[in-house]
């Protein structure tokens, strides 16, 4: 036996709004998944990003909360380049959501900045930075 990857499944407190953050971001939701229980989106390389409301996991798992405070999980999104960064934080955070951490240089080589989806998820945008140029 060897399981293997397919899946990252996040649940979520207002599908509608979850769907519309991650189609902003560019997931490909379909059509009606913004009033559905269940909705998935593919990933490159055949993998899914699903979401699932707290009533859809409560129906099996009735015992189920959820966590208290922050998010647990953060989802990476390379970035084109740096300017794509701060483009798409700009264009998150002027649509009312929530932005973590403003775009900056980080110490590691890449420009970086942290969004939060509608239940405190992160949500990292990055790409790596120029090198510098040769002396």
């Amino acid at each position: 036996m060897t399981p293997r990857f397919d899946a990252i499944g996040l649940v979520v407190s207002d599908m509608a709004a979850s769907v519309a953050f991650y189609r902003r971001l560019g997931f490909a939701f379909p059509a009606g998944a913004e009033g559905q229980p269940h909705a998935e989106a593919a990933l490159p390389g055949g993998s899914r990003l699903l979401l699932d409301t707290e009533e859809n996991v409560r129906s099996f798992h009735p015992g189920w909360r959820p966590p208290a405070g922050g998010g647990r999980a953060s989802l990476a999104l390379l970035c084109d380049g740096p300017d794509e960064v701060d483009a798409a934080y700009a264009e998150m955070v002027a649509a009312g959501h929530r932005g973590e951490l403003r775009p900056w240089d980080a110490f590691w080589g890449q420009r970086y900045a942290v969004l939060n989806d509608p239940d405190g998820n992160g949500v990292d945008l990055f790409a790596p930075l120029p090198s510098a140029a040769p002396q």
